[in-house]
């Protein structure tokens, strides 16, 4: 299987229910390069968060200013700082093959840039030994939307073009420090809801939006600029991690680098010619918004056409960079919608309202799902196929 043809799947949730309704399927009904694991974020996973000289991250920021609707934090989580042996040993015990975690730049370089936490980078030696010692592939996250606090602070975290140059230095820290033990790196968890949640509609940190786009009232933001700002930055300092990895690292340590994405598969409502060009555009913006960078160089031309100036450009050596800057596509896949044309309002606009489309759970369901609760989404086999190209 070649590196670009690479998918990382977390389908143990799938094969449980498979198991379950008694279709008896065993590993050896899987080819052999299908890799079968688990995976976690820091935030959600390693707690500790004012151990051993950790720094504030913008989810602590977040959390602790009671954002979240259940007011929970991460300050425990799993705690998996500590439990990690145990956790690795029931990962071993269940037959996984693979582990994806991603690291949490706050623990390894506390503020931001410059030096190393040498607890931190004992911590996640530790766990990759670990791993490694019980014959798990070791798979790396460098940002599951985790920045440390102090980057927000100073200029803005991903609003900001300075974000590049420091994010590369984190990676080349992990880089040098891991890299001869890890299969595979992701750049960013999902940064195409990422940039949503964050800058939009404001359910994850830092919470920016403008009325009447959050979830709920902002106190700073713009829904109609910054999600693409950010996503833009992001994009950049993608390219220039993958970059640093080919030139100075990949040769000697045979890992790969690629991107993770946040997929729905999108049915049209009806078959009539607009729901289908509906359809087609609603996979442009929340897919081909990342990937069409990475693999033409530029974004998709209907979001160069409704987004208009908000949408922000690449040099022409951007535009070079970004192309082809990744080994492999992630694909975390978890429902399907129903698409259906919307008008493209004339009024001040958000994300949401760029893309012109109706989202709902059902065909019948007659409500445009903006914040619908994950129950009202189906799970549809086959969606997952076809987000695959297969």
């Amino acid at each position: 299987m070649s590196a670009t043809a690479f998918f990382y799947l977390l389908l143990s949730l799938w094969v449980q229910d498979a198991a379950a309704a008694g279709l008896g399927l065993t590993r050896s009904d899987f080819p052999r390069e299908f890799v079968f694991g688990s995976g976690t974020s820091a935030y959600q996973y390693e707690g500790a968060v004012a151990e051993d000289g950790r720094s504030p991250s913008n989810w602590d920021t977040f959390t602790h200013a009671g954002q979240m609707s259940d007011r929970s934090t991460g300050d425990v989580a799993a705690d998996g700082y500590h439990k990690y042996m145990e956790d690795v040993k029931l990962m071993s015990e269940t037959g996984l093959e693979a582990y994806r975690f991603s690291i949490s730049w706050s623990r390894l370089i506390p503020n931001g840039r410059g030096a190393v936490n040498p607890k931190g980078l004992q911590y996640y030696n530790n766990l990759i030994d670990e791993l490694v010692n019980h014959g798990i592939q070791v798979h790396i996250t460098l940002h599951h939307i985790d920045l440390p606090q102090i980057l927000e602070d100073e200029y803005g975290g991903w609003l900001s073009p300075r974000i590049v140059e420091d994010f590369t230095a984190y990676a080349d820290v992990c880089f040098k420090e891991f890299g001869d033990r890890v299969a595979s790196w992701t750049t960013m968890n999902e940064p195409n809801i990422g940039a949503l949640a964050s800058y939009d509609v404001a359910i994850f940190p830092p919470g920016r939006c403008s009325d009447p786009f959050g979830v709920t009232k902002c106190t700073s933001g713009d829904s109609g600029v910054e999600p693409y700002i950010a996503a833009h930055n992001t994009l950049l300092a993608h390219a220039s991690v993958v970059s640093l990895y080919r030139k100075k690292y990949q040769a000697m340590q045979k890992g790969v680098v690629g991107i993770s994405i946040y997929s729905f598969w999108s049915y049209p409502l009806t078959h009539s010619t607009v729901d289908l060009e509906a359809t087609r555009r609603c996979i442009d913006f929340y897919f081909g918004w990342i990937l069409d960078p990475l693999v033409f160089g530029d974004y998709p031309q209907v979001m160069k056409k409704n987004v208009g100036s908000r949408l922000p450009p690449f040099t022409e050596v951007q535009s070079e960079l970004i192309k082809g800057s990744l080994d492999f596509i992630g694909i975390n896949h978890y429902y399907s919608l129903y698409v259906n044309d919307r008008p493209l309002e004339t009024g001040v606009r958000d994300y949401k309202a760029d893309m012109s489309v109706s989202l709902r759970g059902s065909r019948i369901d007659p409500h445009h799902l903006v914040r619908a609760p994950q129950q009202m989404f189906q799970v549809i086999p086959k969606g997952c196929s076809f987000s695959w190209g297969t």
